[in-house]
Formats: structure tokens, C-alpha cells, sequence
């Protein structure tokens, strides 16, 4: 390791700990282009109202992420630094978990700190509603979950309201753009659905979030940052 990869993000699953060391400093990036892409919709079953949603996200959640998956993110992300802005916080969706899980996480570098979401997956991706991810494709029109790296982009104002872009950094998503796979919230990725359900719902492709989980991953997430989507087999 050179000097300058000083920044750790502690890692790992309950009683084992995982090290993954950063660079410090990444090159600025321009601005991405705006893109003419929406969100996704979602036509499993129509909107149901919710009360207010708790929170879900866990700090320091036990146990944290597997440490094969965080090797898996470490080398995606030593292959695309160039191409971020910023490593304060990258984010991580461990689809090898149902999602009835809070399986995306977000890694502050800095203090190791770890919270988790809920994170829908594709339709394309799990056609028997089965709560599990079954396949990733890259493919435009599958409606499924994309493996890889991201790279965050541009805030928009969207069908769900304030939502993010993002550009795949990998042959595996490649496709991210033109099939407006974004980040955005949902009301069937909202908490009370897998209380009730087990699972949550599917989205096109994109990673949706309950309204509160949302607004964490915009404000820390936020234009230049990395995301690492893959299923361990």
C-alpha cells in the first residue's frame, strides 16, 4: 500500500472485522451530464397509505457486512477511483440478503461508521416475488438489478420526488444510464411492508429506498461517490 491510502473503513461480519484501506485524495471529476431518465414504477399492487416510518437505519448495525463482499468492493473500487470524487462515504448492496434485510450500507471512511437500509431489487431480477435476488442483467428492458460499480451523480427532482442519478462503471452495468436506473424512494420499499410482507416490493432496476432512508443516502451519498451492488454465490 502506498502512504497516502491512510483512510480504513471497518468492516466485517460479528466477530470478524474487515480493513478496507482507501486513497485519501481522488482526482476531480467534471460534472456528469444531465440525463432525460425517471425513476422506475412499480405496478405489483396499487400505492396503500402508511404512517410514519421508523427508521431504518442501524449504526454500528452487528453483524456488518461479509468480508468477501467488501474484498469484492475494495477491488471495484481500486479499478474506479479515478472516476470518483469523493471517499468520505461509499455505499455497498450486499444482494445476497432477501429484502426484508436493511442489506445496503453506507461506510463512513472517516470513523468507520456503518448504518443500513432497506434496498429494493429488480423485477427482472426476482420474476416469483420471492424476496431474493435470482439474477443481475445488464440488459435494457430486463427490469432487473445491474452488479458492479457506480458512481453517484446528479440530484433531480423525479416522480418520487428528489432522487439521484447514477453512471455503471463496469460491463455489468454499462447500460445504467440509458435504462434511467436511479436512486429514489418508494412506498413499497417502506419498513411496514416487509413487517407485513417478509419482503418489500421490486422495482425496475433501480435502487429504491423508504422516504426516510432516502433522505440519509441523498445527503451523504451525494454527486461523486461510489456504490458497489453484487450477490455472493
Amino acid at each position: 500500500m502506498s502512504v497516502s491510502r491512510r483512510t480504513m473503513i471497518k468492516a466485517g461480519a460479528a466477530g470478524a472485522g474487515a480493513l478496507v484501506l482507501m486513497p485519501s485524495v481522488l482526482k476531480a471529476q467534471s460534472a456528469e451530464p444531465l440525463l432525460r431518465a425517471r425513476p422506475d414504477r412499480y405496478t405489483d399492487a396499487p400505492p396503500r397509505p402508511y404512517a410514519s416510518a421508523p427508521a431504518t437505519a442501524r449504526p454500528y448495525a452487528d453483524p456488518v457486512i461479509d468480508p468477501r463482499l467488501v474484498a469484492r468492493a475494495r477491488a471495484s473500487f481500486d479499478r474506479h477511483r479515478n472516476s470518483l470524487r469523493s471517499i468520505d462515504v461509499v455505499g455497498i448492496a450486499d444482494f445476497s440478503k432477501g429484502s426484508g434485510e436493511s442489506r445496503f450500507y453506507l461506510l463512513d471512511t472517516n470513523t468507520g461508521r456503518v448504518t443500513r437500509h432497506l434496498v429494493a431489487h429488480g423485477r427482472g431480477s426476482d420474476p416469483t416475488h420471492s424476496g431474493f435476488l435470482q439474477r443481475f442483467s445488464n440488459v435494457p428492458g430486463s427490469e432487473a438489478t445491474s452488479a458492479g460499480g457506480y458512481v453517484t451523480t446528479l440530484y433531480y427532482p423525479g416522480r418520487y420526488g428528489r432522487a439521484m442519478r447514477v453512471r455503471g462503471l463496469d460491463h455489468t452495468n454499462s447500460n445504467a444510464e440509458s435504462r434511467a436506473i436511479v436512486i429514489h424512494s418508494a412506498w413499497y420499499a417502506e419498513p411496514q411492508v416487509a413487517q407485513v410482507q417478509g419482503r418489500i416490493g421490486r422495482s425496475e432496476g433501480c435502487f429504491a429506498f423508504s422516504y426516510q432512508s432516502l433522505q440519509e443516502v441523498l445527503a451523504r451519498l451525494g454527486p461523486g461517490r461510489f456504490i458497489y451492488a453484487d450477490r455472493l454465490a
